[in-house]
């Protein structure tokens, strides 16, 4: 009998399974497991497990118990159905008894922080948007945040640590996994394990600008949700530098739900995106806030000027493709 290894977090019937409890079913009623919900990779005896949404990186397919290559049955965690607030509020509460949040200032991040009520950290370079827009947010909720400087120096110190890890390496993607470097350093180095992310809101509830004039609004989200997988990829890959993990309570399987039953068309109108969160956000954070919209992360933060800013000062001025794949040929020895 090979020992459980275990990675993230699991719970069965809306309470958290401590690791005795979680050994025993896998060794006594394994058939539980395909009520698991949380963020969990198992491993065991032949036998893989990982939660529905793939949010945690692991052996074997997201949602799935496999034993020796056989499919014994599909992940489908035991939850009741919610309304959208009772929803967030406990997969926020489920996530919240360890870890730290990343906060932007966006309306994703500072809900979630706001009912986590944890330490926060912010990353950006000097005078950037995210730094000066979580200090307002959490100014505003009275949370402890800190709020960390990057540097061009260590921006480009962190690329070749972070392309090789990454599954997709287009500059989006890059952008956005060097900011996660710098928000993962922090966390490990305070001895965070857990980092609490906004991820998935913008495709559960329609955050992106290229929604707001779409004719297909209800078919782009489904495409979208299902790409969150490899972003989870992309995300997890880094956090694992340094021993973390993000854990994203808008993926909890009660929000997902409850996202997925209201229509597309209340959820980006009149101009405005992500309607039925901000709605729910309103109740907790000020109103401002909840409306407040926000560059993306790599943007925000700074980090996506200063790779542009790198690739033209390596000889690379109309392509920083070119420039992260030269770095990642460099890292390979090419």
């Amino acid at each position: 009998m090979n020992p459980l290894t275990f990675a993230g977090w699991v719970e069965l019937k809306g309470k958290r399974l401590g690791p005795e409890a979680l050994e025993t079913i896998v060794r006594t009623t394994p058939e539980e497991i395909l009520r698991f919900g949380g963020e969990f990779s198992l491993s065991w005896d032949g036998c893989t497990a990982r939660d529905c949404y793939g949010v945690m990186e692991g052996q074997g397919p997201k949602g799935t118990l496999l034993c020796n290559g056989e499919v014994k049955g599909q992940i489908t965690p035991d939850v009741p159905d919610l309304s959208l607030e009772e929803a967030i509020i406990t997969a926020v509460q489920l996530r919240s008894d360890e870890g730290v949040t990343a906060l932007s200032g966006g309306v994703d991040s500072t809900l979630v922080a706001c009912l986590a009520g944890r330490e926060c950290i912010t990353v950006g370079v000097e005078d950037s948007h995210d730094l000066s827009q979580a200090r307002k947010a959490a100014d505003a909720l009275g949370l402890s945040c800190s709020y960390v400087t990057i540097t061009g120096q260590e921006i480009e110190k962190a690329l070749p640590l972070v392309i090789p890890v990454i599954p997709d390496r287009s500059p989006v993607n890059v952008g956005i996994a060097v900011t996660q470097y710098f928000i993962a350093r922090w966390a490990g180095e305070q001895g965070y394990h857990r980092i609490l992310a906004g991820q998935g809101a913008d495709e559960l509830f329609g955050g992106y600008s290229r929604y707001l004039g779409t004719p297909t609004l209800e078919a782009d989200l489904v495409r979208d949700f299902a790409g969150l997988e490899g972003q989870a990829r992309r995300d997890q890959a880094v956090a694992a530098l340094h021993g973390t993990y993000l854990s994203m309570p808008y993926l909890d399987a009660r929000v997902v739900r409850a996202a997925f039953r209201i229509p597309a068309a209340e959820k980006v109108r009149d101009g405005r995106r992500k309607i039925p969160l901000r709605e729910v956000a309103e109740r907790h954070i000020p109103k401002d806030l909840a409306w407040y919209e926000k560059k993306a992360m790599q943007y925000g933060s700074g980090v996506w000027h200063v790779i542009r800013k790198l690739a033209r000062k390596n000889g690379y001025k109309t392509s920083v493709q070119d420039y992260i794949d030269y770095i990642s040929r460099v890292d390979h020895g090419h």
